[in-house]
């Protein structure tokens, strides 16, 4: 698997990207404060960099499933252009993306989990990077906690775990399965139908439905591991079709 591994569509794969360092790349020793001083200032450090501060596990499969720093940063720069308050990352795992958008916007951001122990390192490499009230990371599982409410909503295609062999899962910790998937889809599909006029969705590999025709797509960036998209909701209510963009 690879960058593009959360369930990958024709449109989203990509070659496999390496998570070892070049050859002929050096960078200082990566501190978090080097690392923060580094995204604050909206440069890309390599994904490594970032990814020594989790623990080896989550370190290792980091280049599978958490958002490349790449694309975090797109997504910051979109969001602040956007003047976004609050964003809301649904799957959030050990938080890089919040982590990263946190450092490099003045977006306030909050992470949804429902593996406690991500939750935990998320909130300690928060605190690590100074970022206790800037990023906060709430355990729950969609359909028994509520999801936070946010002036925008980001997906890393983050139910598609549900559809993989036991051999590619994360753990049994959580439910996996192909019902649990249709269930979580379409709860994040009815909060995006009630959610205001004017309410952000970002999805890097989509999210595994298709946005309601309420939502426009308005930026998509394609040079990149995978498909990154933003749409705004242009109307109250939806009609119960789908954008004309089709499917994400």
């Amino acid at each position: 698997m690879n960058a593009s591994s959360r369930h990958p569509t024709p449109e989203s794969a990509a070659p496999a990207r390496s998570t070892e360092l070049p050859a002929t790349e050096s960078w200082p020793l990566a501190t978090s404060a080097w690392l923060a001083d580094r995204l604050r200032a909206g440069s890309c450090p390599p994904d490594p960099a970032f990814d020594e501060l989790l623990p080896g596990d989550l370190r290792l499969v980091s280049g599978d499933y958490w958002t490349p720093l790449a694309v975090a940063l797109t997504a910051a720069r979109w969001l602040e252009e956007q003047a976004a308050g609050t964003v809301v990352d649904i799957g959030a795992g050990p938080g890089k993306f919040c982590l990263t958008v946190a450092l490099a916007s003045r977006c306030e951001v909050v992470g949804f989990e429902h593996r406690p122990r991500r939750v935990a390192v998320a909130r300690a490499l928060a605190q690590q990077l100074g970022l206790e009230r800037r990023a906060r990371f709430v355990e729950g599982s969609l359909g028994e906690t509520p999801l936070p409410v946010g002036g925008a909503y980001y997906l890393y295609n983050p139910f598609a775990e549900n559809l993989y062999g036991p051999s590619s899962s994360l753990g049994g910790d959580v439910e996996l399965s192909c019902a649990r998937y249709a269930l979580d889809v379409n709860i994040v599909l009815d909060t995006f139908r009630r959610a205001p006029k004017g309410t952000l969705v970002l999805t890097y590999n989509g999210f595994g439905g298709c946005m309601p025709a309420s939502y426009q797509p308005i930026r998509t960036q394609r040079e990149l591991p995978c498909v990154l998209r933003m749409w705004r909701k242009t109307r109250s209510g939806d009609d119960g079709g789908f954008s004309p963009a089709g499917a994400d």
